[in-house]
């Protein structure tokens, strides 16, 4: 019924991973191969592509359905429809940015430093349709170059500033770059070309697959803790246990006590059971999730 597209390159380990986890495992021959299949009657044909052709493809209509950052979506003004953000990234949940960093040593903090300097500022960056966009709003001129990797060794030889992408930060300041503005927060967008998402049977289908990546997503770092516990320490277990909302408390058959679950952070887990144990809980169970849907 759909037709996917995936990203290539520095979001496709983590892509595939997020799919596989959510039981819309991505088979393909090989690593390099850029054909690929998913076992679901709602996806008919599936590509991996680079990330900055996805909009395009998309909006074009190639394909319904696509994967990949808010950052191309804006630098290639494609007409897309966003069904939703997907909390990941190359290596962990947060949202990457696109930001303007100059030199550690350089005297300039803010775009107003930059908009004060006379001469025109040489620019490197991977994004410069988008750079242009930022650095007009701000009355900075300009000579935005198209990089097309390594940008961030561009200064000061080749470049004033360069405009990158960053999770982390850490590459920019390895380099001896520091960072002054963020033009963009990018959120990886799960997006749809308009006609497709205007169909009713295609929306439906999207929206499902949407709730099963977000499911998945929601439910990384969570486990589901059962546990018993007597009528008279009721009160002190629920006054250690966490949950996502409010704890499912059930009587135990025969009446004295109670059986209780609770969605909490993995990373608690290591202090919460032996607390709950302290404080009267028994038979304590730790039980992996693979999704969480509202």
């Amino acid at each position: 019924m759909l037709r996917l597209v995936l990203p290539k390159g520095s979001l496709e380990k983590a892509t595939l991973q997020l799919f596989s986890d959510a039981d819309l495992a991505v088979n393909r021959s090989s690593d390099v191969n850029y054909r690929a299949s998913i076992a679901d009657p709602r996806i008919d044909d599936v590509r991996i592509l680079r990330p900055q052709e996805i909009p395009v493809y998309v909006a074009d209509g190639l394909f319904d359905l696509g994967i990949t950052g808010q950052d191309w979506v804006e630098e290639r003004g494609s007409d897309v429809v966003s069904l939703g953000e997907l909390n990941y990234a190359k290596a962990t949940s947060t949202t990457v940015r696109i930001v303007l960093a100059v030199a550690q040593q350089s005297p300039v903090t803010s775009m107003a430093d930059l908009a004060a300097q006379s001469g025109t500022l040489r620019v490197s960056s991977e994004y410069p349709e988008l750079t242009r966009r930022v650095l007009k709003t701000h009355g900075i001129e300009a000579d935005v170059s198209p990089s097309y990797g390594a940008t961030e060794a561009k200064v000061p030889d080749i470049a004033d500033a360069v405009v990158d992408l960053t999770e982390t930060g850490s590459a920019l300041r390895a380099a001896g770059l520091r960072i002054i503005e963020t033009l963009l927060v990018s959120p990886t967008q799960l997006i749809a070309n308009p006609a497709s998402a205007a169909d009713p049977v295609k929306r439906h289908a999207m929206e499902q697959i949407l709730t099963l990546l977000l499911g998945t997503l929601e439910a990384r770092g969570k486990v589901l803790v059962k546990l018993n516990v007597p009528a008279d320490r009721l009160d002190g277990v629920l006054g250690v246990l966490p949950s996502l909302r409010a704890p499912t408390i059930s009587e135990l058959s025969g009446g004295g006590g109670f059986a209780l679950e609770a969605v909490v952070a993995k990373s608690d887990i290591n202090t919460l059971i032996p607390a709950l144990s302290d404080h009267g809980a028994t038979d304590i169970l730790e039980i992996p999730l693979s999704k969480i849907v509202h």
